[in-house]
Formats: C-alpha cells, structure tokens, sequence
C-alpha cells in the first residue's frame, strides 16, 4: 500500500502517526497528575518510578537487537530483560491497587492510574507496530 503512495503522502502519514502517539502519550501523563491533583494525594506518583524503571532493562539488556524480546531465547540475558520488564510492568499495576487497599487513595484515584496505565500501554503497543511497519525504527 506505501509504495504506491507519493512520497509527500507518506511524510504526512508518518507525522500523522508521530502526533497520534504524542497525544496518547500526553493523555497518559495528564490523567496520571489528575489522579493526584483532583483527590489532594500525591501518594499515586510513586507509579511513576515503574514508568520510569519499565524501559531500563530493554535499553541495557537488548540492545539493538529487540526481535528476540518475542521469541523464546536460551540467552540468559534476554531472559533477566523479560523477567525485569515484567516485573516493572505488574508493579505498574500492583501499586496503585496497594494504595487503594491500605486506604491511602480512593477509587476515582485508582481508576485514573489504570487508566493512565493501559494509555501508556496501547502507546507502546502503537510504536512497535508503527516502528515494524516504516523505515524509522528506533528499536
């Protein structure tokens, strides 16, 4: 379908797809302030060092090389980046749901980290398949 396509077409699909992600991304990082600034806790932005800690194993452990990532792999390496990244991903989750049963957030909170949560998780899910599908490639 792209090659068909003339080439200042294809530049206006692709800054397209860029504002797409921003906007999901940008609405992951408002609902995320607006879950501790409309209830008067701060306590929700501890998710935040998961959102923070969730790339670093990909970025020291797998390199450039990320098909792996979705294979099975006897590296060890690439098996310590899968357990780190999921370990970062289910305290993405596990924190919030731990403030709202010690009582320290309420439920309007929690929902709006969850989500803020599957925002960020259907931006990175976007990217990868806008990544596979061009020339600009990060991963």
């Amino acid at each position: 379908m792209m090659p068909d396509l003339p080439g200042y077409m294809r530049a206006c699909l692709h800054t397209g797809k860029l504002a797409f992600l921003a906007i999901l991304v940008s609405g992951g990082i408002v609902l995320q302030i607006l879950a501790c600034a409309l209830f008067d806790n701060w306590w929700p932005m501890l998710t935040v060092i998961m959102y923070v800690l969730l790339p670093m194993p990909l970025l020291f452990f797998a390199g450039s090389d990320t098909s792996s990532l979705l294979s099975e792999s006897d590296s060890s390496w690439v098996n310590a980046t899968k357990f780190l990244t999921g370990a970062s991903a289910i305290g993405s989750i596990a924190i919030p749901a731990i403030l709202k049963h010690a009582g320290v957030i309420g439920w309007g909170a929690l929902a709006m980290e969850l989500s803020s949560f599957f925002i960020f998780v259907l931006a990175i899910m976007c990217y990868i398949r806008i990544g596979g599908d061009d020339d600009y490639s990060v991963l």
